[in-house]
């Protein structure tokens, strides 16, 4: 009897992942609608839904950092049918810099597959009086403390990015954290705060209009959709270099036949012109690959960032 029944086991696992999905699958984005996460994740369900007719419900858990909606996915049914896009900042980053997490990347979630990277983009107001880094560090120097600097939360990797600078630039501005890019950048236009440290798919509407002015960014290469844009090392700040990337994950013990299933289409999807465009136009460099190298890029950059958190004193309790 217990052959038999191990047999049928073995059998009913390739049959799942090959019926799945046989209802909607819940798409957790751990920041609120407008943002690069919320961007990327949105074009993956829309593609998924055109191409394989898939049924995904996404749904924006915002709030601490990207932790709430991290946290929302590791207590769903490991069934394969709740997915979350994490990325750099609540999966690298918050583990070292909050003091009591709730979960841990590694043991309570399953890596499926990276979706994309990007360089963070520091910007201001069309109206702004900055239009280089050197101006705005000469600014802060002159002004210590008064000058604001926006991002989309405490703990995300624009957050961080923007404590390395600081001290590597031995200045020091006013963090004001908002729950997202989307109320961040009215704020920004409207001259409430005077600088954003952004995703650049978040703000890149708004920089391609005319509305924002892009300053640097953070990567080590400029960004192929800003290539006008010159890097913090190539404005005064050699080896500087951060960047953050997007990545599907399901709860800890979920089907390994399943994860290998999304992993599969959703790798044949990004090989498609139409979305590998449509993530460049966001800003974005669309990746793939499998469980394996999502798993191992996490592992080496909670290493990074930890460091990096440590060396920066940030802490959020």
């Amino acid at each position: 009897m217990r052959f038999l029944l191990a047999v049928l086991i073995a059998l009913a696992g390739p049959a799942s992942a090959q019926d799945y999905p046989a209802k909607p699958i819940h798409l957790i984005v751990p920041f609120p609608p407008g943002g690069g996460t919320d961007l990327f994740s949105r074009a993956i369900a829309a593609k998924l839904s055109d191409a394989l007719h898939w049924s995904l419900v996404v749904d924006n858990k915002s709030g601490a950092g990207g932790n709430l909606g991290i946290e929302a996915a590791v207590k769903a049914p490991a069934d394969g049918y709740t997915m979350v896009m994490g990325q750099t900042s609540n999966l690298a980053v918050n583990p070292a810099l909050y003091r009591k997490l709730r979960y841990d990347p590694i043991r309570d979630l399953t890596p499926v597959m990276l979706i994309a990277s990007a360089p963070i983009v520091i910007v201001v107001s069309e109206n702004s009086p900055y239009r280089s880094l050197g101006d705005i560090i000469a600014a802060a120097k002159e002004k210590p403390g008064r000058i604001t600097l926006a991002t989309p939360g405490n703990g995300t990797v624009s957050h961080l990015s923007a404590v390395l600078l600081q001290r590597a630039a031995g200045i020091e501005l006013v963090h004001v954290p908002y729950k997202g890019a989307a109320q961040a950048l009215p704020d920004l236009m409207g001259g409430q705060v005077d600088l954003f440290s952004s995703s650049v798919s978040s703000s890149i509407g708004q920089i391609k209009g005319g509305k924002l002015r892009a300053i640097a960014v953070t990567s080590a290469k400029r960004s192929p959709a800003l290539p006008e844009v010159p890097t913090v090392a190539q404005s005064g700040y050699p080896g500087f270099d951060a960047d953050t990337w997007y990545g599907l994950l399901m709860p800890a013990g979920a089907p390994s036949a399943i994860v290998q299933r999304v992993n599969a289409e959703v790798n044949r999807l990004l090989l498609l012109p139409d979305l590998r465009e449509r993530i460049g136009a966001e800003g974005g460099e669309a990746l793939g690959g499998t469980p394996q190298r999502f798993a191992a890029l996490l592992a080496s950059d909670l290493a990074k960032w930890g460091k990096a958190v440590r060396q920066s004193g940030a802490k959020v309790d």
